[in-house]
This record gives C-alpha cells, structure tokens and sequence, in this order.
C-alpha cells in the first residue's frame, strides 16, 4: 500500500504544473514552448534527485569535481593496423609512465630499477617471467614491487575522485587496492597497508595482483584517447587495435580515408570491397581478412589461379613487412588473388565513373584508355607503355562488363562482408564514436585537410547539387557517411550515399584524401612518372601559416588565439629534418610512420601529442617490433618532448566537460529552488531506487 501511494505521489509531482512563483525563475527566453520543455527537464531530473538534500549534494560533488586537473588526453594517428605496436603505447601511455615513475623515484631507484618498474606495468606477464627466469622474483621483490605500484597508482590516481578511481579497480581486488590507495596517516593504518601486502604475498596471490595493479595504473595515466583517423590498411591485424579500442571505451575516432574505405565496404559498396580485399592482400594480410572478419577468400583463391594460371603477376607481389605467421599462402598465389582483385575494381571504378559524371573523376577511368592491340595507355596528352598487358577477363570492346564468374565472385565478397559480425561490430562503433572532425577543449581535430583554393580561400565542392565549404562541407559528407549505414535498403537516398563513400575514399575534393588522385593503378601499369604523381591540396602548404591556421580555427568555432589544429595523414619525414610542429605552434601533424611501410620515409614510427593539465608534449615512436622487451631493465621508452607549457594548470572547469559540469550545476539549483518554492514535493531517498553514488557516475557518463 506505502509503494502504490509512493508511486501516485511520484506521478502526481511528474504530471503537476510550476506554481506561478517558479514560473520567474525557468521563464529564460520568455516564451511558453521554452518554458515547457524546461519544466519538462527539470521533472526528469527530479527522478534523479527526488528532494534538496540529494540535489545539493550532487551540486557539492560536480563543484568539487570542477577544481580538478583536467585529465590526460592521448592523440594517436594513423595506426594502420599495426596492432603490437599500438598496444606497447596503450601500455606504456607512450612513455609518460616512464617520466612518471623519475619524477617518483628519482632519489629511490636507480635507472635500471626505475626502467624495471616501468616494463612491470607495460607488459606485467612478460617481466614476471623474465624475473622468475632469472630467479629474481623473490618475496622481498614481490613487496617492494607492491609498495612502489601503490606509491606511483596514488600519483596518477590523485587528480581524479574516489568514485572514478573506484570504477576503474579490477572486481577482484577492488577491497584490497582501495585500502593501500586510501592507508590513512596514524601508525596503525600504515601498519595495516604493510600487512595488506604482505598478506598478499604470502599467499600467492601477487603473480595475478600485481598484473592488475598495473592495469589500474595504466587506465588511470590515460584518461582519453583520440585517433585520428587511419586504423585499418597496411599493418596486420587493424581488428585488433578496433578491439582494444571499444574495451578502452573512453575514445573518440576523427576518420580517416582508409576508415571510410572499410566503413563503405561494411555498407555494401562494392568498389571499396574490392579495394579493401586488394590492399590486404597486397600487404599480405589475409590473417585480418580471414581470421579477423571471417572474410571467403577461397573463392577469390580458386578463380585467380584458374585466370591467371601462367602469368607470374610480378607486379602484384606482395609487400611482407614483418613475418606473419598466420600468413600461409604463396607468395605466387598471393599475387594472382591480388591482380584479380586489382582488374575487378579498375572495372568497378569505371562503372562508378559512368554512373557520377558529377564526381568529375573521369582520369580514374583507367581500363577505357588502353589500346589492348598495342599495349600502351593513352590519356590527356600522355601516351606510354604498359608494364602489364596480360588481361584475360578484359573484353577490348566493353572493358568495363565484368565476367560471369567475377559477377559471382563480388557477390560472394559481397555476402562476406555483410554478414561478418565482427566488422559490422568494429563499423558500428567507427559511426558511434567517430566522425569527420571534432572540436574539443581548444583543439580542432581532422585526419586530411579542409579543402582550399590557393589564394587561402575554402574550397567549394558540390554535393547533391549544393555547393559547401568549410565545416559545412564536412558536416554534409558527414551527413552522407551515416546515411549510407544507417539508411534503410529501399530509401531512394541509399544507395547514392553508398557510391559516395568511394568519393571520400580518393577524390581531390574529399577532406579525407586532399590530393589529385589515387595513382595505385597507374603505378600498377604503366613508369610515366607523370601518371604517377599525386598532388597535394593547397591546404597541405598554406596551413603551415599561422594566420591560415587561425583562419580554420575561427571556421570551426576554436579560440584561433589558444587552439591548435590536429591531423595526420602526411607522414612527417623526420630524418629529414621536418618537424611535427608547424605554423608556430598552431598545427601538430603527428602522422610519423607507426606503419612500418613507411618508417624508410619518416626515420621514426610515429609520434603520440599528450595533452595534460601543464603541458603540450609530443612522444616519438620507436620501432616496437623490431625491439622486443628482451629483459626487464630494457630501456625502449619513447622520447618526450614537452612543445608549450600551460601558463596555469588547467583545471577540470577550463574543460568543455567542465562547461557541461557547470550546466548541471546550474540546472540542479533551479531543481532546489523548485523544491524550496514548493513547484515539486520532495521525496525520501529511501523510496528512490539508485543511490546517489551510482546517480553521480551517470552524470560524469553524461559529462564525457
């Protein structure tokens, strides 16, 4: 009876008009359809905060969470797949571990003793087993180990609430951790924390508590990450990095054009099936199409060694950067898979060309500019010989039908991808935290560039009859790319935004890609050098300029005084002396060459910028697979290298997530203020299901 008169009662409160005394203080714009919906607002948030107490105490702990550092945010671009390599920079928050641990220790542990720690919590499993192969894993050094993880975990763990330290504690030993992180300062607390650690050695348990620790540690040090764009392609297992990344959880993904290839794969466009399954092939990476997507490459397998049963596809070899040990085919058959693929798609681009006039990409059309009886290509002036001209599926009359059997074989592709879970899975969540750019705490954040003419101005590009520039244009290719997943199969929009997809992958006029052309296929056919160049946008020269990168600050709404722009896409040739940091400190380019296809070109393997509540710094890459962690005293970490100092600390209240804290604020003292004038009846905490712990961390969920 008490429930179903609470539960009236609670109606009642919900359905209830403001008395005109509150009316004043919500009227905000005046007019009655805001006040409505303010009122609305504020009954839902009494469901959360069903009397004043509850509401005042949620105010004193968003304020109190305000007066916090602002967490550390991490930028990692271009990853192309190179999952081993990204996971040793997950592990090891790209060296700031490291730094963490000289500041601590600096006149405790020595440099071998300080790098030992530090691999400890990159990759616990791996130097336990070195210590115990050494015979170094004694009881002493299990808890001296212990004490020294709770001192750095106390360090990282101090700009953050007991609540967001509480969340991230492994299940298991949440009882253990929070009381070594939390001792107290009298005796008899501290003495309790040495016999927590002794208890744990004693009984055996510190082989798998340590790992733990260190997992704490490590989610602790990096509070965001942002990747901007480029997860698939080249390297092996990009599946892989996708897994890590939905487990992390606290992601943002800026795309990239190798993304939205894969991303308009998973919708069905069957240029960028045909694109995906080339490139990895041409890198040798059936493991990830295979294993990783459940891909049916058998087909693909059996038609290219009966089409191509005597040609050695020389040309079509493909690149082994490392060794794959999931990798089992050929390098012969390999390469027939890969120009069999290579043919389908330059058929497909063809007819992609035919069917969008208006995407004006007629120089991608390459297989209807061949002279079949000669050999040669002719285009736009230029005439050369091809290096290949064995094509047996090409009719010389209609170069662009495909073959039966190649008509069977897409559609097969075709089923593959559609139906892999996996990869509809890793798209999903490409959509749900992704996007073609992203404005966040003073920074702009874009994998390629903002198209420009070369006197600086924004470049215009048609889209669906209506010319956009700018952020405009990224918001309707934006708008393009989700509709192409999320559209149903019958809407009449679908499929042109499935087509679209392609255009983002390799046109000029695509903020993704930002150069001329794409000239894989002409590196395939033909040695013009000509045919081969790829000119960049003027974006790529001018945003070297401050006063330009001001100018796409201001376009994008960022503070163009204090903000930075963000992008990879280019790699930075180090070894050559280029640097990351450009425009005066206005534009960080942080594609240094985590791919090993590239790391002859840049000299390093990437770079990671860390933003904290002090500093802008930028982590250069080492080589991680060709330095394995090979004792536990190896000193392999990243460079750091701090570019501006903040002139004060920022704090969580000089965020964006701080401007939304500051918003709730507000909104629970007009709840109060309701609750005080008598517009709502306030209930007992104790007819309210959640606690006011759990209703806090859904409101900092809310807030990131």
């Amino acid at each position: 009876m008490k429930t179903v008169c609470t539960e009236y009662l609670v109606l009642f409160c919900l359905t209830r008009d403001f008395s005109p005394a509150f009316v004043p203080e919500i009227k905000g714009t005046g007019r009655y359809e805001d006040l409505r919906m303010e009122e609305r607002y504020l009954q839902l948030l009494a469901r959360e905060y069903p009397n004043r107490q509850a509401a005042l105490c949620e105010i004193a702990n968003l304020t109190a969470m305000s007066s916090l550092p602002k967490g550390t945010e991490y930028f990692f671009s271009d990853l192309h797949g190179e999952h081993k390599g990204f996971s040793e920079l997950m592990n090891g928050a790209s060296g700031v571990i490291r730094e963490k641990i000289r500041i601590q220790f600096k006149d405790v542990l020595t440099n071998p003793q300080q790098n030992q720690l530090a691999n400890l919590i990159y990759d616990p499993v791996k130097v336990l087993s070195l210590m115990h192969e050494y015979g170094r894993d004694t009881n002493e050094w299990m808890k001296n180990t212990i004490f020294y993880l709770t001192q750095l975990c106390r360090s990282v763990s101090a700009k953050y609430s007991r609540v967001h330290v509480r969340s991230k504690i492994p299940h298991e030993y949440d009882y253990l951790m929070e009381e070594l992180l939390y001792p107290g300062q009298d005796e008899g607390r501290l003495e309790y924390g040495s016999s927590i650690i002794e208890a744990v050695v004693s009984s055996g348990l510190a082989d798998t508590f340590i790992p733990q620790f260190c997992k704490l540690i490590r989610s602790l040090t990096m509070d965001w990450i942002h990747v901007i764009g480029d997860i698939f392609d080249r390297g092996p297992r990009p599946d892989r990095i996708m897994e890590e990344l939905i487990e992390y959880g606290d992601v943002d993904i800026q795309w990239g054009n190798h993304d939205i290839s894969w991303m308009g794969a998973a919708c069905g466009n069957r240029v960028l099936i045909a694109n995906v399954v080339r490139m990895g092939i041409s890198y040798n990476n059936f493991d990830c199409l295979e294993d990783g997507y459940g891909i049916n490459l058998r087909p693909l397998s059996d038609f290219a060694s009966e089409v191509y049963r005597d040609d050695l596809c020389e040309r079509f070899l493909p690149k082994v950067l490392d060794e794959n040990v999931y990798d089992k085919v050929a390098k012969s058959l390999s390469a027939k898979m890969h120009k069999a693929m290579a043919i389908i798609q330059l058929k497909l681009i063809g007819q992609m060309v035919h069917r969008h006039p208006e995407y004006h990409m007629e120089d991608r059309n390459l297989l209807e500019h061949i002279d079949y009886e000669k050999g040669l290509y002719k285009y736009n002036g230029i005439t050369c010989p091809l290096t290949d001209t064995n094509f047996p599926t090409v009719d010389p009359k209609n170069p662009l039908e495909l073959t039966q059997k190649e008509a069977q074989l897409m559609d097969v592709l075709a089923a593959s991808f559609a139906h892999s879970e996996a990869l509809q899975r890793h798209v999903r969540f490409l959509y749900s935290s992704g996007s073609m750019y992203l404005c966040m705490n003073g920074n702009l954040l874009f994998h390629g560039c903002i198209p420009m003419n070369e006197d600086g101005s924004f470049e215009k590009v048609e889209v669906d009859g209506v010319r956009y520039a700018g952020r405009a244009l990224l918001d309707r290719l934006e708008r393009s790319a989700r509709e192409a997943y999320f559209l149903p199969k019958d809407h009449p929009d679908k499929q042109k935004n499935v087509d679209k997809m392609w255009l983002l992958w390799c046109s000029a006029q695509s903020p993704l890609f930002g150069k001329s052309r794409m000239s894989a296929f002409e590196r395939y056919f033909t040695k013009e050098k000509a045919l081969h160049e790829e000119v960049y946008n003027s974006y790529y020269r001018l945003s070297a300029d401050s006063h330009v990168c001001e100018q796409i600050l201001n376009e994008f709404g960022v503070d163009p005084v204090h903000g930075h722009i963000i992008n990879g896409h280019v790699p930075v040739r180090q070894k050559d002396g280029e640097n990351p940091v450009k425009a005066d400190g206005k534009l960080y380019v942080i594609d240094g060459g985590l791919s090993k296809a590239y790391q002859a070109k840049t000299g390093i393997a990437g770079y990671t910028l860390i933003f904290n509540s002090h500093y802008l710094a930028l982590a250069q890459h080492h080589d991680y697979i060709s330095h394995p962690l090979s004792k536990p005293e190896s000193d392999d970490m990243p460079t750091l290298q701090i570019t501006q100092k903040m002139d004060k600390r920022i704090l969580v209240s000089d965020t964006d997530a701080g401007k939304k804290l500051s918003q709730r604020i507000e909104e629970l003292r007009l709840l109060v203020k309701a609750y005080e004038n008598g517009s709502f009846v306030e209930r007992a905490i104790a007819a309210y299901p959640k606690t006011i712990q759990s209703l806090h961390m859904e409101t900092m969920e809310i807030v990131r």
